[in-house]
């Protein structure tokens, strides 16, 4: 049997075997109550996108500010995020102005690699998946997690060289991982180990509980 709770909003899972007692399984995980807790004290608090909130957007921070009288669309001016309209929405308003602005640079940096490999790729979308980063199909079609441009610009940089590596090598193996390198000029395994520390993290941000 094995248990496991989700770091990015401390859902607990029980697995196990084919023809295992549920109820044996169920009286073991009542008995690591206390190791639950342990995990789920560790889980970093949300942060949700509130006005006077500070959310990481590549290299800096933006401080999300609110005016009423404002425009609704969120406009950019420096280090501040400012978005009008009434109080409710605000926190949807603010996510949407992420996800346009992760899409755009995602898509602006896919074609950028997709030209130094010699690919083409069919199309970039974006989601929120909670165990992938980015994928792509055989088909062409990139996605990525709208939460990497939330993470430092060599971390989203490096996940973008890697879906696009997969133009070439729908694998893993070792002429991928040199591809890898080869398009992203540099070495992606600090932006791996980035996201294996602080992936779930990000997973927290833009959300209240």
């Amino acid at each position: 049997m094995r248990l496991s709770v989700d770091p990015r909003d401390g859902r607990v899972r029980l697995t196990l075997p084919a023809r295992a007692s549920l109820r044996s399984a169920l009286a073991w995980a009542e008995e690591k109550r206390g190791w639950i807790a342990e995990q789920r004290a560790r889980i970093a608090a949300p942060r949700p996108f509130a006005p006077g909130a500070r959310i990481p957007f590549g290299d800096v921070e933006l401080a999300l500010a609110w005016s009423e009288a404002g425009p609704r669309t969120p406009r950019r001016e420096g280090d501040a995020l400012i978005c009008g309209g009434p109080r409710e929405g605000f926190e949807r308003r603010i996510e949407r102005w992420f996800k346009r602005e992760a899409l755009a640079l995602l898509s602006a940096e896919t074609t950028e690699f997709a030209d130094r490999a010699g690919v083409r790729v069919a199309s970039v979308g974006i989601g929120d998946p909670r165990s992938r980063w980015g994928s792509c199909a055989s088909s062409g079609a990139i996605r990525y997690s709208w939460r990497l441009v939330m993470a430092p610009e060599y971390v989203r940089r490096a996940t973008v060289a890697h879906e696009v590596a997969h133009r070439v090598h729908m694998n893993h193996g070792a002429a991928f991982h040199r591809l890898v390198e080869l398009l992203l000029e540099s070495d992606p395994a600090p932006a791996r180990t980035w996201l294996r520390r602080n992936g779930a993290a990000l997973h927290r941000i833009g959300r209240h509980s």
